[in-house]
């Protein structure tokens, strides 16, 4: 039987085999250095996971660090450190950065159930396995096609209430039906859109679908708000609070059952004219949410800026919580600081039960993310809502 194989970096020889004896438990096969600079001399990218001390003589960890990045290393990465738990953070947050594939992290002294639950979760496919070759990003002629033939397709994925846990929204996310290799998901896609102008026609397909579901849902009782993510061409459209007032209007909807998720990004790119029209968008009765708050480099003052009834936290400090009380203590003043401004808070990311108590006592309104439900198609995800009204009304 072929076993991953991990490294373990670690200037203590007793910690690094104790490391190496829980990867044997957990199904690996274990290699130790306790030089840093031997391990570098001696690297040859053949680690499926590398563990790795961050203090130590000589070749500290953030070197190394750097090092696997120029290699252009693919290992999965778990960091330990007994220093402050600001540093492992931060370290973790470079390793990120640098393109690496962050796994992990345990502050010593760490237990051995600690290390064997974190190891055994892990992902590895052993190097000499040949995986399914992956599928190439589509041409901008097959991205074309597929918007005439009505491959593109929207799945939803629904939001929480924290306060009754009742479902009272869904989020819209764009899906492609090849006809050669089956569903797609956005990143294969989405870049080729917004490169070559097609951003625009597949925002509005999506939405259509939206629509036309959202009317379907109100004809079965179903009382839920659609949220769908606006792309920064979108945006300098001048004329697209009339767009989208004749869309709700042609569905039979108020404007208030479509909630528009804009993220920092988008907004910065022509940021008076998007003002402008997110302006007029709120005063005709829309929704508008700030999506990945928390990762731009002006949040604080886009809603100042921006007539916000929404404010989305970003995944990356929610999906951290519970190893990172740091990415807690975020979540948590970002809950507080929504809620000063008369804002709902939602959380995604949500992927742990821990996690969905954490937020319901701080208070968060919604949440989202795959412990709840993953993104389903339309037929789909409507019995699973009727599912959770009847459960609901039940249990009430």
């Amino acid at each position: 039987m072929n076993h991953p194989r991990l490294i373990v970096i670690d200037d203590e020889s007793d910690l690094a085999g104790f490391v190496c004896e829980v990867a044997e438990a957990a199904g690996f096969a274990a290699v130790q250095f306790n030089n840093a600079a031997l391990f570098m001399e001696q690297y040859r990218g053949d680690a499926d996971v590398i563990v790795l001390d961050l203090m130590m003589p000589g070749v500290d960890g953030v070197e190394v660090i750097r090092y696997l990045s120029g290699k252009g290393c693919d290992a999965r990465l778990v960091l330990v450190s007994g220093f402050d738990p600001g540093v492992l953070h931060s370290a973790k947050k470079l390793a990120m950065e640098q393109g690496l594939d962050f796994a992990g992290s345990l502050a010593k002294p760490f237990r051995y159930d600690e290390l064997y639950q974190l190891l055994s979760a892990l992902s590895v496919t052993p190097r000499n396995h040949s995986p399914q070759a992956p599928v190439e990003p589509p041409s901008v002629d097959e991205l074309c096609r597929a918007l005439e033939r009505g491959e593109l397709v929207a799945y939803y994925q629904p939001k929480v209430s924290l306060n009754g846990h009742c479902i009272t929204a869904v989020e819209v996310l764009a899906r492609w039906r090849h006809p050669e290799h089956g569903l797609l998901g956005p990143g294969l896609f989405i870049p080729t859109a917004e490169q070559h102008g097609l951003i625009d026609d597949l925002t509005w397909a999506v939405l259509k679908q939206a629509m036309a579901q959202c009317r379907s849902w109100r004809e079965q009782g179903l009382d839920v708000q659609v949220a769908v993510n606006m792309s920064a061409s979108t945006l300098k459209e001048l004329d697209l609070p009339e767009r989208m007032g004749g869309l709700v209007r042609n569905h039979g909807l108020e404007p208030s059952r479509l909630v528009l998720e804009v993220t920092e990004t988008a907004l910065m790119q022509e940021l008076i004219k998007s003002l402008d029209i997110l302006t007029r968008l709120r005063m005709k009765g829309f929704q508008l949410s700030i999506d990945d708050f928390g990762t731009g480099y002006s949040s604080l003052v886009q809603l100042h800026r921006i007539p916000f009834s929404e404010l989305k936290i970003d995944c990356s400090f929610v999906l951290d919580m519970a190893g990172d009380p740091e990415a807690c203590a975020i979540v948590e003043t970002v809950v507080l600081l929504g809620h000063k401004l008369d804002m709902k808070v939602v959380a995604e990311g949500v992927e742990t039960q821990a996690n969905l108590d954490r937020l319901t006592a701080m208070g968060c309104d919604l949440a989202q993310g795959y412990h709840i439900a993953r993104p389903q198609p339309g037929e789909e995800i409507t019995a699973w809502l009727v599912r959770q009204a009847a459960a609901h009304k039940a249990g009430a």
